[in-house]
């Protein structure tokens, strides 16, 4: 526990109370009781069935929901069958239900579920969106979600902690998202690796809390555990207006609270930033970059789909026509959000403008339609450009905020929202008084005695669980991929329109596994039987997808050997009974070729690693816990043995 006469900062005071296992000292791996959890449905069907298997009759958190929001295109019967089973999953074990249409998960949980102080945890690299409104929010694999559903910790190493000052004001053609790209150019995708970013100073008094939650949510692609503001006189606001101000508490950090570093922003010097492909952190200013020619222009996503976001776009579109070349496209986050701006008019401005409206859904985000056109130039107000994610593989994405967005839909080409300063003035920021409120797309969870006998409804597409087998003391695997740099969860297991569709299906969706970087891997890792995977560094960056490590284990990947994991990926494949280890000399990545021949052995606590009869020094930090958890095949078989 921590000395209580010690400062605090406000993660400090959050972890504090919720631990259960542990002590808050860095680098030390601590158990946190969690408040709050949320799945999505590209995720979510394996989480419930995870949840099954541990054979607890009801969900034990104070509250949990299950959004469907990603698996919305159905072109065949699988993601039907699926939202059937989340929601049939969700009335037996008591959970919320948020259908489908009524809007991204880190947008409704915002609006409707989100409290200050409490801990949640989601199967959704970006729950910590929630962050903006003073949750400590993790995202991570299903089955973690699971375990905390049923009432377990969740774990993670105790995070060192970054604190962003910010002072200043935004100008009006400047937005959050612009401060995030900022931020990312500062530390890069592992600059936040190890740590939670907690954002004070006076400037946050200048920033509603949709803008933080653009800010938090972008915090993931820092590799960040977490990120987070203060609850304040703005979350009251903001509570106040969605007719939820008894969820209200203040909670800040202590005035002279320690921190492991300090960055300062003055965000009256912030300049609208871009993105540039294929990273969220190649990181330039629009007039560095100039008028590139754009093809297609996407706003929406959890980064960028408030009310605040699109009213904003359509000061600089009102009245104006989207260039002849320039494909647009609108994503509302939430019905609410869709129903306001129908009521206020700004829903007329964007469809006069040319905009082409899509559903509430994360939709382009994920490649679930709006692919751009070969070779072209699209931008988004999202939060990843990885290679590939979109659905076309030679297209150029740029990260962008509405306001450029919208500019550059204008004018065809890369813009700074400068020139239109005096819409975006009269725009504003400020958040409506009162929010439309209508729940009815969110189903309450049932009686217990109802939910006795209610059936989990599975359609053909959904397949039992595969397990892994238990780690033994010798394994002899042959090198099935060697990768790069900056892998991410979209390089190992795609996403898109096509491949989705069988989240719950393993073997038909380890088809695709690695297709991305070598069309050859499924066939070639089946062949081998058990194999090993070599990467580089940042191995796993990006999405919360559990399939990453699961998808793999199945395939008979039983070790991956990288210079650096992400923190997520890394627990996934623990979780899934896949042994994570790092070269202690990151030199002798380049030693491993394509048909190495890869030797374990296991003794106690120790690890030896010979690559083509040559001894290699490896790095693996793993709790009594995690050791346990390998040992035993993964969490599941884990916790059947307790």
């Amino acid at each position: 526990m921590l000395n209580n006469k010690k400062p605090l900062t406000l993660c400090e005071k959050i972890l504090s109370t919720h631990l259960t296992d542990g002590v808050l000292e860095n680098e030390k791996e601590i158990g946190i009781r969690i408040d709050q959890t949320l799945t999505q449905d590209a995720t979510g069907t394996m989480a419930y069935l995870e949840f099954e298997a541990m054979n607890i009759p009801s969900v034990k958190t104070e509250l949990s929901v299950a959004y469907v929001d990603h698996n919305t295109l159905q072109n065949g019967f699988e993601n039907a069958d699926d939202h059937l089973f989340i929601q049939s999953a969700a009335e037996k074990y008591g959970l919320y239900y948020s259908r489908p249409g009524n809007g991204i998960c880190h947008q409704v949980h915002l609006e409707r579920f989100g409290v200050p102080g409490k801990t949640l945890v989601g199967s959704d690299s970006h729950t910590p969106t929630a962050g903006g409104l003073g949750m400590l929010a993790f995202g991570a694999g299903g089955l973690d979600v699971a375990a905390a559903m049923a009432g377990m910790p969740y774990y993670i190493t105790m995070p060192k902690i970054i604190k962003v000052e910010l002072t200043g004001v935004l100008p009006a053609h400047a937005s959050a998202k612009d401060v995030s790209l900022k931020l990312l150019q500062i530390l890069g995708v592992k600059g936040g690796v190890g740590y939670i970013i907690e954002w004070g100073g006076e400037g946050i008094k200048t920033l509603s809390v949709p803008e933080r939650a653009t800010i938090t949510n972008m915090g993931t692609e820092l590799g960040a555990t977490s990120s987070i503001f203060p609850s304040d006189d703005r979350t009251r606001e903001f509570l106040k207006a969605q007719g939820r101000e008894k969820d209200y508490i203040s909670i800040a950090a202590d005035d002279n609270a320690t921190y492991d570093r300090i960055i300062k922003i003055n965000l009256s010097e912030i300049e609208p930033m871009v993105a540039c492909p294929h990273s969220p952190d190649n990181v330039k200013s629009v007039d560095e970059i100039g008028e590139i020619k754009v093809d297609q222009v996407c706003i929406g996503s959890c980064t960028n789909s408030s009310i605040i976001d699109l009213e904003r776009a359509a000061s600089i579109l009102d009245g104006r026509v989207a260039s002849p070349g320039v494909s647009l496209t609108i994503s509302p986050g939430s019905k609410q959000v869709l129903t306001m701006i129908s009521q206020n008019g700004t829903l007329s401005k964007l469809l006069n403008s040319g905009s082409r409206i899509l559903e509430c859904a994360c939709g382009p985000c994920i490649g679930m339609g709006m692919s751009p056109n070969s070779g072209g130039v699209s931008l988004r107000t999202f939060n990843r450009n990885f290679y590939g994610r979109s659905g076309t593989r030679d297209a150029k994405v740029y990260l962008v905020s509405p306001e450029v967005a919208a500019a550059s839909a204008i004018n065809g080409v890369l813009t700074n929202p400068k020139k239109y300063s005096d819409d975006l003035e009269r725009a504003g920021r400020a958040i409506p008084e009162n929010f439309t409120i209508n729940d009815a797309f969110i189903i309450a969870p049932h009686s217990e005695e109802k939910r006795k006998s209610i059936e989990l409804l599975r359609g053909p597409n959904i397949k039992g669980l595969p397990t892994a087998e238990k780690l033994g003391k010798k394994l002899r695997l042959e090198v099935s991929l060697k990768v790069e740099d900056n892998i991410t969860t979209d390089h190992i297991m795609p996403a898109g329109g096509k491949i989705l569709p069988f989240r719950s299906n393993i073997p038909k969706l380890s088809e695709f596994c690695f297709q991305v970087v070598d069309d050859a891997f499924s066939k070639r890792a089946k062949e081998m039987g058990n194999s090993c995977i070599i990467g580089g560094d940042n191995y796993g960056q990006g999405s919360s997808r559990e399939h990453a490590a699961l998808v793999p284990m199945y395939l008979g990947v039983r070790a991956v050997i990288t210079k650096s994991f992400a923190r997520i990926h890394k627990a996934n494949l623990i979780n899934f009974g896949i042994l994570p280890l790092c070269f202690e000399n990151p030199l002798d990545y380049e030693k491993v070729r394509n048909d190495s021949v890869v030797e374990i052995e296991i003794t106690e606590r120790n690890i030896i690693v010979k690559i083509d009869g040559e001894h290699i020094p490896v790095i693996y930090e793993f709790t009594d816990r995690q050791w346990d958890i390998l040992k035993a095949g993964g969490l599941l078989n884990y916790i059947g043995n307790h």
